[in-house]
């Protein structure tokens, strides 16, 4: 399957120009402030792109999510869309778990303390999973602020490298959009957007097929 994977579009989506796929992601904060009106606009739009498939989560800037009880989030979701928090689904075989939570930066949404707190969720991620969704990135990968300062969670990559999920697709860190291949994981910075918030990145294509499907 073809996958389509972007991040961090804070409200910008009608400006993305999305390629061909058989389904999208995207890997959170697809608002600016996180109010209602922000998030019914972007599932409108993303509810009418034309891929078998549509998958979420939300970010750090996507207080609805966090605030509202499921049952309120799902009045809103279109038949069509896919939303993940903390959870997964199957396709074709291809077994995909979506979490919000980043380390804590000041009062954001979906922020958890480094060390136990945040390892309670890395600890819910299926040993299976083949394609990972979180909106934060790994210690170390794809995760350097305009400083050069790595901020990613630790635990996070610890999590990754037992399991060794196929693919990993993240945003968060704007500025460090782009892709990076590690023990045969390949680690996708989905940002849209650059540290200015300006629409200046590209969607990013992979493949991907079940492991048990793949040629020995």
């Amino acid at each position: 399957m073809k996958f389509v994977a972007i991040a961090d579009t804070h409200g910008r989506h009608h400006h993305v120009k999305l390629p061909p796929g058989d389904v999208l992601i995207h890997a959170g904060d697809v608002s600016f402030r996180g109010r209602k009106s922000e998030v019914e606009d972007f599932l409108d739009w993303f509810s009418k792109q034309k891929f078998a498939h549509k998958i979420f989560i939300a970010g750090n800037h996507d207080f609805f999510f966090e605030k509202e009880k499921p049952v309120q989030i799902k009045k809103i979701l279109p038949d069509d869309v896919v939303y993940l928090e903390d959870s997964g689904i199957t396709i074709q075989d291809i077994h995909i778990w979506g979490s919000p939570i980043t380390p804590r930066f000041y009062n954001w949404a979906f922020n958890r303390a480094r060390g136990e707190a945040i390892r309670k969720h890395w600890d819910l991620i299926p040993a299976h999973t083949d394609l990972l969704i979180t909106h934060g990135p790994p210690k170390g990968i794809l995760d350097q602020v305009m400083n050069e300062q790595e901020v990613g969670d630790k635990d996070l990559l610890e999590r990754i490298m037992t399991i060794k999920p196929q693919v990993h697709v993240f945003g968060h860190i704007h500025e460090a959009f782009g892709t990076n291949k590690i023990g045969g994981i390949r680690f996708i910075n989905a940002s849209l957007l650059n540290e200015q918030y300006n629409l200046v990145n590209k969607p990013v294509l992979f493949e991907l097929v079940a492991k048990d499907l793949n040629p020995s």
